[in-house]
């Protein structure tokens, strides 16, 4: 079997209140640390609206001394912005200061409990401090609250295949994520590989995570 090995990308571009990145380790596939928009949904506050949009761009120009601290003002100032504490935790991610980025996305899950990339993310950092229980309910939490959010599918996959050994659920969640639009040709291949490793295709059939 093939060693995944993680590739973060250098820029992450974010879009709206919840936007964010997904975390795809241990495979050796490009979306490793991939940028993935969220539905952008405007703060109400028109204030909070122009400083969020100014902190995104700092984050899209590669400023991120300047975007943190921007995010983390706008998290002090308006604690209910989901967005803003995703955005700081993936930031605090980026740093390898896992446990701000943890206390981050947690927030960021109190304010809003659909927050599907902040639960993505912390199901990332659950899997690399090897706590793989709460990193599969985190993926799972995601996707009952965005079932297309194909990050998510995608690491609830890779969860399964390399550090549950649980082949079926591995090949089901990868399916899903094709279904939601992950294409990538690399994805099938995985699916083969497990395919004969354990069985035929109908063997390792079954419902969608």
């Amino acid at each position: 079997m093939t060693h995944r090995v993680e590739t973060p990308l250098a820029v992450l571009l974010l879009v709206g209140i919840v936007a964010g990145c997904s975390t795809t380790p241990q495979r050796t596939l490009p979306v490793s640390r991939t940028a993935a928009a969220a539905p952008a949904v405007a703060p109400a506050d028109d204030d909070a609206d122009a400083r969020f949009k100014a902190a995104l761009e700092l984050m899209k120009t590669q400023q991120f001394a300047e975007a943190e601290a921007a995010f983390s003002a706008l998290a002090r100032d308006f604690p209910a912005l989901s967005g803003a504490l995703t955005n700081l935790g993936i930031l605090h991610a980026q740093a390898r200061d896992r446990d701000a980025a943890l206390q981050s996305f947690s927030r960021a899950v109190e304010a809003n409990p659909d927050n599907a990339v902040a639960l993505n993310w912390l199901g990332v950092l659950y899997r690399e401090s090897g706590d793989h229980a709460r990193a599969e309910q985190a993926y799972r939490r995601a996707l009952a609250a965005q079932p297309q959010y194909a990050p998510a599918q995608l690491n609830l996959g890779i969860l399964y295949d390399l550090y549950l050994q649980r082949p079926h659920d591995a090949v089901a969640a990868y399916r899903s994520y094709r279904e939601a639009g992950g294409g990538d040709l690399i994805v099938e291949a995985w699916i083969r590989e497990i395919e004969g490793r354990h069985g035929t295709r109908t063997a390792l059939s079954g419902a969608a995570p």
